[in-house]
């Protein structure tokens, strides 16, 4: 059985960046365009690993173990995540407090090294990321604490171990909403539109993409391979409310869960091929909703 979840897990690892070319491939189908190879971050990643970083005199050592802290906050979050609707690499009771703790750790290191910096272009691109935080992360904690009440656990694994028609059949009003939180706070975490675009470099628009400018080499590759690790670990908890465990094999089972999480960066490029981005001072609204969304998830458990 550990084989299976260590298999499971190295997977994930590998196969998370290939979303990021999904979702430029449908863009640039929209778009009319070829588009970039769906292998592209991975090309990308490997030329930055062989490139050395260059820092700034103003940085402190936070600068340069900020992007390492990050993409092991990330891999340990993921390592709590389920694949398939089958058991994480680690699974204990209570760890949805630690896969929280992760993604928070992940992106508090993130903040503090664009800080670090002493530019207050990518000081603004933090104050930014901060402010979002505060609805987005709210809302996916709540959202799980839905699920985890639906479900008599605290644990990620058995949390989404709950059959898709059970959980539906009994909670149904429920899980829509939190579909709906998830679906939000999955384009939000991930800097996708219409909160963010990851393809811009405009100064009025950037979030994310402004905290990362001053990474390069080695650094960046960390950076892009973390985004590539939430983008999957969020993504899993989306198809896990929608699909659930399915019951065909461990073979056939992944394969369905996999092609889901190609479907879901499909569904991720039409949404930015087809939505403008928020005015910045919309983006709190956006983003409110999916908190009112998970709080009124929970209300519906308390029965």
């Amino acid at each position: 059985m550990m084989k299976t979840e260590i298999a499971q897990f190295a997977l994930s690892l590998i196969i998370s960046p290939f979303l990021f070319g999904v979702v430029n491939r449908t863009k640039a189908i929209f778009a009319g365009r070829r588009g970039a190879p769906f292998l592209q971050l991975y090309y990308d990643i490997f030329k930055l690993l062989k490139k050395s970083a260059v820092y700034s005199t103003t940085t402190t050592p936070v600068f340069i173990a900020a992007p390492i802290i990050s993409l092991g906050a990330v891999i340990v979050a993921l390592s709590l995540v389920p694949f398939a609707g089958y058991r994480s690499l680690v699974s204990f009771e209570n760890d949805l407090i630690l896969f929280i703790y992760m993604l928070a750790l992940s992106r508090f290191f993130i903040v503090i090294a664009a800080l670090d910096t002493g530019s207050s272009f990518e000081g603004m691109g933090a104050s930014r990321e901060v402010q979002f935080a505060v609805f987005a992360e709210p809302a996916l904690f709540l959202s799980l604490v839905a699920l985890a009440r639906a479900a008599g656990q605290m644990s990620v694994s058995d949390i989404f171990s709950r059959s898709a028609f059970s959980l539906w059949s009994s909670y149904g009003p429920m899980v829509f909403l939190v579909l709906g939180a998830f679906f939000i706070v999955f384009l939000a975490e991930n800097s996708r539109i219409p909160v963010d675009d990851p393809n811009t470099h405009l100064e009025l628009t950037m979030i994310h993409e402004v905290m990362v400018l001053d990474h390069g080499g080695i650094d960046l590759a960390y950076t892009l391979y973390a985004a590539a690790i939430k983008f999957w670990l969020l993504g899993s908890l989306l198809i896990g409310v929608f699909f659930g465990p399915q019951t065909f094999g461990w073979g056939i089972d992944c394969v369905i869960f996999v092609v889901s999480m190609v479907v879901l960066a499909c569904i991720v490029g039409i949404v930015e091929s087809t939505f403008a981005r928020l005015r910045l001072l919309k983006v709190p609204h956006f983003l409110i909703v999916a908190l009112a969304l998970s709080v009124v998830a929970v209300i519906l458990t308390l029965r």
